[in-house]
């Protein structure tokens, strides 16, 4: 195992760190562990292990709507059903997972 001896510094937003190192520290991981693992990551994808991409819509949070845009949604939907442009709910789920890597 390499010596650790080499320093990393970064500015990043307070509550993103805080978020972060709570997170960290319920899985009994260290910050600098952490980073070692996304670094070393790095190294062996060519690259970020992530995709990095725009999402092509925001998803809609139902608890921020009125009553009238939530019905609004609902008739595009029935519309869309009604058109015939739907898909398969296994279709939808894998695709929602594809899109937002969950």
């Amino acid at each position: 195992m390499a010596t650790k001896s080499a320093n990393l510094y970064a500015r990043i937003e307070p509550d993103v760190k805080e978020q972060a190192e709570s997170i960290l520290s319920a899985l009994g991981i260290p910050a600098s562990n952490a980073i070692n693992m996304f670094y070393k990551q790095i190294i062996l994808n060519r690259g970020l292990p992530f995709e990095v991409k725009i999402p092509t819509a925001k998803p809609i949070n139902m608890e921020e709507m009125t009553e009238a845009e939530l019905n609004a949604e609902l008739e595009k939907g029935y519309a869309d059903m009604v058109a015939g442009r739907t898909k398969p709910a296994r279709q939808a789920f894998a695709d929602i997972r594809k899109d937002y890597n969950i």
